[in-house]
């Protein structure tokens, strides 16, 4: 088995460097092609199809990318979570814990006493299947907010789902980018079409499972030849490229959804995964983090944790390297550089052994790893 961890460039994500390190283990790559397509159902029940009224921008500004919407305040309202179904842990390893508790509703009081149990860890897994929609975007927000005021930290998006609107996975992925998550695809878990967005928004993304691409569909479309729908189209592909550039994702990835019928799924492999910015660390968030980091510890520490994480790569990772040896490593490495620090021991590399929060997932086998679908 190859191991697939990858080092978060940032302290301040514990939880991903919790996963990253001491989680997912991928199976050798099979001989399957390069472009890998599947018959999908129909729009409606999933894939990446836009919604949202679109008007032709003439204006001086009309290449200018549309920057997102400010904040507001949470609604609260009632909302029942219909698109999917939605559950929180406070454990990490599903396969020993599960998935915790289902939420019976997306009221305040039913995710906070959710939450209740994972404040003294400040460790939090929100699990997720079915379609993006708002009830889903309310469940991301209304989770942050309540994890926000409990001090709950580290959060990871455990998601399967076929897709859904464009406009809400832009909604829910810039709210994702600004609350901290890890988004996690694991295995037998699938993340298609629209989904796609949703995993773009994360500071790190950890891949077990498949992710999928198409052809987004216009639905409310009055289009009654292809020049009037090709328009609607590319101010819908406007906005999915200002997202992905705003989050650290390849716009490439908008052309090749453009190349891909919506009857049909392309799966993305492990090597496009990486070139389109979608595996591992998000760039825009380690850029961002290197800046918090310069400014809280100082330009020493930035350093030597790039030193150690350059080193941590050449002597520890091994593809026959397995989670215990791989940890064991690491922590050894650590004390060469100065670490923990003093001055900023959060934000250490490893920090989470040192408090007690070094979570470890178990590992798929090989059999459940290879040839696993997509949900849906």
């Amino acid at each position: 088995m190859r191991v697939v961890s990858r080092w978060v460039g940032a302290g301040l994500a514990t939880v991903a460097l919790a996963l990253v390190l001491a989680a997912c283990l991928r199976s050798e790559p099979d001989a399957s092609p390069l472009l890998e397509t599947l018959p999908v159902a129909s729009p409606e029940d999933g894939g990446a199809f836009s919604v949202a009224p679109v008007e032709e921008d003439t204006s001086p500004q009309a290449d200018a990318p549309p920057a997102p919407e400010p904040p507001a305040a949470v609604d609260w309202s009632e909302l029942p979570l219909e698109a999917g179904t939605a559950s929180i842990s406070c454990e990490l390893d599903y396969l020993a814990r599960g998935d915790g508790e289902p939420l019976a509703d997306l009221s305040r009081s039913s995710i906070e006493q959710a939450l209740e149990s994972c404040e003294e860890r400040g460790v939090m897994r929100l699990r997720y299947d079915g379609r993006i929609a708002p009830d889903f975007t309310a469940l991301v927000e209304r989770v942050a907010t309540v994890a926000d005021e409990r001090g709950v930290g580290k959060r990871v998006l455990d998601i399967n789902s076929i897709g859904g609107q464009v406009e809400e996975a832009i909604r829910a992925g810039d709210l994702i980018a600004e609350s901290r998550w890890t988004i996690w695809v694991r295995e037998g878990s699938s993340c298609h079409s629209a989904c796609v967005f949703v995993l773009a928004g994360g500071d790190t993304r950890l891949i077990t499972g498949r992710v999928g691409i198409h052809r987004i569909i216009r639905m409310s479309s009055t289009a009654t030849t292809r020049v009037e729908l090709n328009a609607e189209l590319r101010a819908v592909y406007d906005r999915v490229r200002s997202y992905l550039e705003r989050n650290g994702a390849a716009v490439a990835v908008a052309d090749a959804m453009m190349a891909v019928p919506n009857r049909s799924l392309r799966l993305l492999t492990g090597d496009e995964l990486r070139l389109f910015g979608l595996d591992g660390v998000n760039p825009a968030q380690d850029d961002l983090d290197r800046l918090r980091l310069m400014r809280k510890c100082g330009e020493d520490f930035v350093t030597r944790r790039d030193s150690f994480t350059r080193a941590f790569d050449l002597q520890c990772k091994s593809p026959i390297t397995d989670l215990d040896a791989l940890n064991a490593c690491g922590l050894d490495l650590r004390q060469r550089f100065g670490f923990p620090d003093e001055t900023c021991p959060a934000e250490s590399p490893l920090s989470e052994f040192d408090v007690g929060t070094g979570l470890v997932l178990a590992p798929p086998t090989r059999s459940d790893a290879v040839g696993q679908g997509g949900g849906g």
